[in-house]
Order: C-alpha cells, then sequence, then structure tokens
C-alpha cells in the first residue's frame, strides 16, 4: 500500500467528517499531504544495493564481534560494554527484516537469504517471523482494528500493562530458542503441536488474539527452509553447550534480551496506541503513528533503520529506509510546520514514554 491507495475517484467519495467515528479514527484524510508524499518522492523510491548490503554486513559483524568479546573478556566491566555495544549492533542488523517485508522481491537480489543467514537464522528470528504478518498491519482496513497483529489499545490500558509489557521481551530469546530446538522438530512429528506453533508461535505480533494462517504456494517452501536452519542451529546451540560450556549461550541470550527490550521500547513510541478498534482513514493512521526527526540525537540507536520515520513509514510503506529522511526534509518544507504532516513529529523517547504512561492513569 502507498498513500496513493487512498486517492479514489469520485465516484467513492469518503463519508463526511459527521459520520466518521471519533477519535483519530474520524480523521478525514488530507488528500494534499497524501499526494506530495508520493509525488515529492519519486525519485527516491528505489533501494539502493550500495546502502543495504554495508549497512548490515558491518552491523551484524560489529554485533558479533563485540558479542565474543562480551564471552572472552576476563574483565567484567570490560565484559558489559562489549555486550552492550553487541547488542546496538545486532539490534540495527536485526532490524532489516522490517526492510525485507516492504522492498520487492526483485530489489536486492540475494540480500534476504544472506540477512537469513547471516542475521534472522543465528538469532533465531528468520524473516518468516515477520513477513506476511507485518503487511497486516498496513492493510488499510486493518490498523488499528482486533485484526491488526501489531496492535493494542496501549493508551487505554491499566498502568501497570507497559511495564509488564516492555519487560515482557527479556524472555523472547528463551522462548525462541524453545520454539526452534524443541516445539518446530516436535511439530513435524505431531500436526496438531504444528499447527499451534505455526498459529501462536511464528509471528512477531503483539495482539494476543491474532492467529496465523497456513503458509502457501513459494512462502511454505522458504518456510520450511529457514525453520529447518533455525532448528538445526538452535538444536546445535543446545548440545554444545551442554558437552562443553554453557556460559557463551547464556551471555548471548542476554544480549538477544537487551535487543528485544530495546524493541519493545520502540515499538512502546512507535504509535499513540489510542485506536478502539475501529477502521482508520490513512491520515488517522498517520497522526497515530510517530517521527522522531532530528535534532533528537539518540533516535537512530533506539530507531535504527529509518524507524524513527515511523509515521512517515506509513504514508509510504516501501520507501526505503535511507530515503525516509530526505522525504521527511521535502515534506516539511513544501507543507509548511502548520501542516498535518507536522503533527506526527515529537522531540524525543522520554516525552513520548511520558505522555504514554499518563493516559494510561486516566480514569476511563
Amino acid at each position: 500500500m502507498i498513500a496513493t491507495d487512498t486517492l479514489e475517484p469520485a465516484a467513492a467519495p469518503i463519508k463526511a467528517a459527521a459520520s466518521l467515528p471519533p477519535g483519530l479514527a474520524g480523521t478525514p484524510d488530507d488528500k494534499e499531504m497524501l499526494r506530495a508524499a508520493v509525488d515529492l518522492t519519486r525519485d527516491i523510491a528505489v533501494a539502493r544495493p550500495d546502502i543495504y548490503w554495508p549497512d548490515m554486513l558491518v552491523s551484524a559483524a560489529l554485533g558479533y564481534a563485540a558479542l565474543a568479546g562480551a564471552i572472552l573478556l576476563e574483565n567484567p566491566v570490560l565484559a558489559a560494554l562489549s555486550g552492550v555495544v553487541s547488542a546496538l549492533a545486532l539490534y540495527r542488523a536485526l532490524l532489516f527484516i522490517h526492510e525485507l517485508t516492504h522492498i520487492h522481491k526483485t530489489a536486492l537480489p540475494g540480500f534476504r537469504f544472506a540477512w537469513n543467514l547471516i542475521v534472522g537464522i543465528p538469532m533465531m528470528i528468520p524473516s518468516l517471523m515477520y513477513e506476511g504478518v507485518h503487511t497486516l498491519h498496513h492493510a488499510r482496513t486493518r490498523y488499528g482494528t482486533a485484526e491488526d497483529p501489531e496492535y493494542l489499545p496501549l493508551a487505554l490500558m491499566k498502568p501497570w500493562s507497559l511495564p509488564v509489557f516492555a519487560l515482557s521481551a527479556l524472555l523472547l530469546p528463551i522462548g525462541l530458542l524453545i520454539r526452534s530446538a524443541v516445539l518446530v522438530p516436535l511439530g513435524a512429528v505431531i500436526p496438531p503441536l504444528r499447527k499451534l506453533v505455526w498459529e501462536r508461535a511464528s509471528s512477531l505480533s503483539i495482539n494476543p488474539d491474532f492467529r496465523r494462517r497456513p503458509p502457501e504456494g513459494d512462502f511454505a517452501r522458504m518456510v520450511f527452509w529457514q525453520e529447518l536452519g533455525a532448528s538445526a542451529w538452535a538444536i546445535f546451540l543446545v548440545w554444545w553447550s551442554a558437552t562443553h560450556s554453557w556460559r557463551p549461550l547464556l551471555i548471548g541470550l542476554a544480549v538477544i534480551s537487551l535487543t528485544a527490550v530495546l524493541n519493545q521500547i520502540r515499538t512502546l513510541v512507535a504509535h499513540l496506541w489510542e485506536n478502539e478498534g475501529e477502521a482508520m482513514t490513512v491520515t488517522g493512521q498517520y497522526l497515530d503513528s510517530v517521527n522522531v526527526p532530528p535534532p533528537a540525537a539518540l533516535a537512530p540507536f533506539w530507531a535504527p533503520v529509518g524507524l524513527r520515520y515511523h509515521a512517515l513509514h506509513h504514508l509510504l510503506p516501501s520507501m526505503p529506509y535511507h530515503s525516509l529522511a530526505e522525504a521527511h526534509r521535502r515534506l516539511q518544507k513544501h507543507l509548511g510546520l502548520d501542516s498535518t504532516y507536522e503533527k506526527a513529529n515529537y522531540v524525543g523517547l522520554m516525552p513520548l514514554v511520558g505522555r504514554l504512561a499518563r493516559s494510561t492513569m486516566m480514569p476511563r
């Protein structure tokens, strides 16, 4: 989906604002913004392999080198610092999974295979866990509804839900290890378990009611090979640890836990999470999403690979991450500081977390 999908012919106009539901779901589409998003960015809409490949490979190499330091260094302070560097670098490498869900399958030959081999399978998060799921989040009629795998009305929940949501990510690597080393192999011989694992434990989703449909065609074949690779790697890790030492595996799990918490915190501020289940216009989706543009200095660390422009990404889902900063500059200059576009721009992480926390404390 791109912004032009909302520019419907006159025969099917959007309903009058009075007939739309309340809140952001009732926001009429800003046609000028949607047209500008497409028209001003056509020349930067192609993924550049000379940026994707070095970025992913260097991030992964730095992450694994720092992980080796965290395992091998005897000084606990240096080992801990090395672990933090590893978590940040692997976090960046891992978030290329988001790009894989949006770029055309012919845009970067070999990139999906290389990413899975270097990052996805070693971290037990192959691209199958996001591909075919994340695009549902961008579907115009699904975003913010009960059918959206990546949406919960967090701003309307209880105050304790936020720390539970963030800290639950600490358990993710243990769950991933159990999934690949135990549940997937058992599912190969127990069909009901295979169905359960696929529906409930094979997607990076936050909606507990989401059930994944069975894979089909070429995607099913890709799933088979990715599952085989992840399971073989997980079983090897458990065998080697049991026969040699558990220390490297435990440190690796701790590093992945830190990357998971970083991603969970980023997820907390990717949207305002204020929709109560109504289908939303694209402009409503945009305003329920968040950009944290410069001068926010830390955003590249907690929202790397273009995710600091998450609201803009919802206008232009297929725009490569390396073009989002330029797209933002063009739209801001063209539309002005009093435009709808400006309303999704925020100054940093902590004000967004504070806004979300205050919202959970309001009486309802």
